[in-house]
């Protein structure tokens, strides 16, 4: 079967599962765009944190998108406990759930078989090929890998086939994410990492291992690479807003492919993440952070 770009996706919702950091800056992107916007997640609290984000985000994105000369009226966002209940048409489903494949096969399966016949199914997984997910789907020409970097900060997207995605479709997704304000970019091959993440691994990593040999310290680190980079915020701060508990889980998955990998940056994670310090959602990670 051939999918497309659905038809009359300006009049019709777009779904995000996971009200997490990333599931709700999706979801505000594309409620700024003029979309309605649905959010899933289980969690009375992350379901509750993730409105007021969006509540917050949207005038400042819609503002943003004006300034571009994309003219565009706020869609409104709701949550949702049960996935099930928020997938009457939708166009776009956008998973943004922990990264972990045994909780993306399945709940793939169950957006195969629930959601509209000619809907789009996307995995935000920054580490996991959507190959990976599509166990359970008997449409694999509809999935693919769409991975937000961190919005609004980034409005980098990179999109990526599941190795049967329908020819053109990835092309259709670019050009219409692009009136979101949004920057598409396409993985022409699979990998791992995509293309951004694939090189921000390697300096992740040797970071986190200098660190953990004791050459230096985390302040000193992010220092010289703002200095010699001219980037604004180094890796061990960037982590910290991640979660460190999901880039031990990137680095886990790197590590499972890669047995090679060193097993230090790992260790010194699981240090921090043992202690409670997960980065700026619980107020401490490599640095301390007003909560």
């Amino acid at each position: 079967m051939s999918f497309t770009l659905p038809a009359n996706v300006a009049e019709r919702p777009i779904v995000v599962v996971g009200g997490g950091t990333l599931g709700r800056r999706i979801a505000a992107v594309f409620a700024s765009g003029g979309s309605d916007v649905k959010i899933a997640d289980l969690q009375e609290a992350q379901r509750t944190g993730a409105l007021e984000y969006v509540e917050t985000a949207v005038p400042e994105l819609t503002a943003r998108l004006e300034s571009q000369g994309i003219s565009a009226k706020a869609g409104t966002v709701t949550a949702v406990a049960e996935v099930e209940t928020a997938l009457a048409g939708a166009w776009l489903v956008v998973e943004a759930v922990p990264e972990r494949l045994d909780i993306k096969r399945p709940l793939f399966g169950t957006l195969d078989r629930l959601a509209d016949a000619d809907a789009l199914l996307a995995t935000n997984s920054s580490s996991y090929a959507s190959s990976n997910v599509i166990d359970e789907v008997t449409h694999p020409e509809r999935v693919f890998n769409m991975h937000f970097a961190m919005p609004p900060q980034s409005m980098a997207v990179e999109l990526m086939s599941d190795g049967h995605t329908s020819e053109g479709l990835l092309d259709a997704v670019a050009d219409e994410l692009k009136r979101f304000g949004l920057a598409p970019f396409i993985a022409h091959a699979e990998s791992t990492g995509f293309i951004f993440n694939r090189i921000w691994a390697a300096i992740k990593r040797e970071s986190l291992a200098v660190v953990a040999a004791g050459v230096s310290t985390p302040e000193d680190v992010d220092a010289i690479m703002q200095a010699n980079m001219g980037i604004a915020t180094g890796p061990f701060a960037l982590m910290d807003q991640v979660g460190l508990d999901v880039v031990l889980d990137i680095e886990q998955h790197y590590a499972d492919e890669n047995p090679h990998l060193p097993e230090a940056p790992r260790e010194l994670l699981r240090t921090y993440i043992d202690a409670g310090k997960l980065g700026r959602k619980t107020g401490e990670g490599f640095y301390s952070y007003d909560k």
